[in-house]
């Protein structure tokens, strides 16, 4: 019994979420956004590049590099697997899309690391709800899957997570391996070789993923909080081994596995303490971890007597109160802002959950009417917007989209409007649903947001998604330099970014090599820019053609002949 829970769920409360509806709802989230899309500019195209280079021997794989320049991300995990990926495709898929099959499983780890992780802490004594006193109360393994499925819909739900988790990048493998590591941390009192597993696995891949310094944060502070946990917990290990021992060892080795393979880097990049900075960053963590926060918030302050205790504070709020904290902390240091933010949604998830048995009726009901008001009208403006885009009517919607994608014609496709109409539908269907059942389920008040959250994406990613494409890629810009010219040979660049290196690559298929007096190209593709080095010198190359972005003037391209 723990006397000091704010939390209060009967049996009735903590009944099961039906895994085909859980299931069904992760695939959709998904499989839109990464299935059938061009690279977008700029760090997905841009990690594509580096993959693709491993995979065709143009560089090293121990040092990935593009036209001889290291990625900013130094992490070598991603790109290895994504050159594997493209390796094992060939020749039955694009290698674009080869290489979002495993970042696919790695969103997949997330989700099920960060299930487990709620599990596993809600069977914690001092996470129980209130006993009564005639019986009633939720068992402990019902009330724990409650939460954790509670947590995987807060997860779902964050507006955040959506774009950044499809991309291949890096982030997406550390938003896997630090949800890997949190996960083990969770089950270690309780299944101990299965813990410090996950807390290797996780820490190795934050290491190898370009985040050695936040590996050694998670696991030291990890550690830190097995120490504090009350003795209840270590008697679950029969006393075998200290559940700190294990975690501490492991981070000791990484530590010394990334000063032996010189992986670390000083990245701090401490922001001005100027309002207009700070306000921004509040701004993106509000919008980005929504609607997170307000649960996190009313976690900290319903449960304020177990966390606040410095003698032996509980576990279940302070692991993921120092993941969320150190990933937090790490995106504010470093600048890298809303891709280190991404690593804290898998504990910030764990606390919202937490906040559920704690809930009054009326803020259940507050939550609920106004996600049901913010993503209808989010799915209706996708679809008023879409309909202007095929039949001009509304006008106003069409001339906005004449206006920001000039020249982007659109055209009808049946199979990706069949996915969105049926997605709409299940909406319906949801509301209706949630409104006249299972008012008494404890994970309710998220199964609305992460159903809209889910919903508006898979609109976009069907709907939307040719917009998107011609918007987001670097696919228009090159189909009008391949209408302009016809290369022959090798094409030197200059000024050009790693992701419009990437795009001429796979698009076009040019064989680009930087600029250097010996490399005697016909061809010279650069980027103007304000210092005169950008333009090359007028007796050597002769001005062909000028292309830009049709929706960013900014990206453009000129193409120059070497004189004869």
């Amino acid at each position: 019994m723990n006397p000091t829970t704010p939390a209060i769920a009967t049996q009735a409360a903590v009944r099961r979420l039906p895994r085909a509806a859980l299931w069904l709802l992760c695939l959709a989230y998904l499989l839109p956004g990464a299935l059938g899309r061009d690279p977008w500019r700029t760090a997905d195209i841009t990690a594509f590049g580096f993959m693709s280079e491993l995979a065709d021997g143009r560089a090293p794989w121990l040092a990935p590099t593009l036209l001889g320049r290291a990625p900013e991300v130094d992490g070598l995990l991603p790109y290895w697997m994504g050159a594997w990926a493209i390796q094992a495709g060939t020749p039955w898929l694009p290698p674009d899309l080869a290489v979002r099959f495993p970042f696919l499983l790695m969103l997949l780890v997330a989700f099920a690391a960060t299930w487990y992780a709620s599990y596993y802490l809600a069977r914690d004594d001092r996470a129980q709800p209130v006993a009564f006193a005639f019986g009633g109360e939720a068992s402990r393994t019902d009330y724990a899957r409650a939460l954790a499925d509670g947590a995987l819909l807060a997860l779902l739900a964050n507006l955040g997570l959506a774009q950044l988790s499809h991309e291949t990048t890096p982030a997406v493998v550390q938003l896997a391996c630090t949800a890997l590591c949190f996960a083990g941390f969770a089950v270690l009192p309780t299944l101990q070789w299965q813990g410090i597993t996950g807390v290797a696995l996780g820490l190795a891949g934050l290491t190898l993923s370009g985040a050695p310094t936040l590996a050694l944060l998670l696991g030291g502070g990890g550690t830190l909080a097995m120490v504090a946990t009350p003795r209840e917990a270590d008697e679950a290990t029969d006393n075998r081994v200290r559940p700190w021992l294990g975690p501490l060892l492991v981070t000791a080795f990484v530590a010394a596995w990334a000063s032996g393979l010189a992986l670390w880097r000083w990245r701090i990049d401490l922001p001005h303490l100027d309002a207009a900075r700070w306000s921004g960053l509040i701004r993106m963590l509000a919008w980005f971890t929504w609607p997170c926060w307000p649960l996190v918030l009313w976690t900290l302050w319903r449960w304020r007597q177990q966390w606040l205790r410095l003698r032996s504070p509980s576990r279940h709020l302070i692991l993921p109160l120092w993941f969320s904290a150190s990933a937090i902390g790490t995106s504010i240091a470093t600048g890298s802002d809303d891709r280190a933010l991404l690593l804290a949604l898998p504990a910030l998830a764990t606390l919202a959950a937490q906040a559920l048995p704690t809930l009054r009726r009326s803020v259940s009901a507050l939550i609920d009417w106004f996600t049901l008001l913010f993503f209808s009208g989010c799915a209706l403006v996708i679809w008023v917007v879409w309909i202007a885009m095929q039949s001009g009517v509304p006008p106003q919607p069409a001339a906005n989209v004449e206006r920001l994608a000039p020249g982007f014609i659109h055209s009808f496709a049946w199979l990706p409007f069949l996915f969105a109409l049926i997605a709409t539908g299940a909406w319906g269907w949801l509301v209706r649903w949630r409104a006249g059942r299972h008012r008494a389920a404890l994970w309710k008040s998220l199964v609305l947001p992460a159903s809209g959250a889910t919903l508006c994406w898979l609109l976009l990613m069907t709907l939307w998604l040719p917009l998107l494409d011609y918007a987001r890629s670097y696919r228009p810009l090159t189909q009008q330099l391949a209408q302009a010219l016809s290369f022959d040979g090798c094409v030197e660049s200059r000024n050009l970014s790693d992701g419009e290196v990437s795009a001429l690559r796979l698009y076009l298929g040019m064989d680009l090599r930087p600029t250097h007096p010996s490399v005697g190209c016909n061809w010279l593709i650069a980027r103007p820019g304000p210092d005169p080095s950008s333009v090359p010198a007028r007796e050597i190359w002769h001005e062909q053609v000028r292309v830009h972005h049709p929706v960013d003037r900014h990206e453009e391209w000129v193409v120059y002949h070497r004189l004869r």
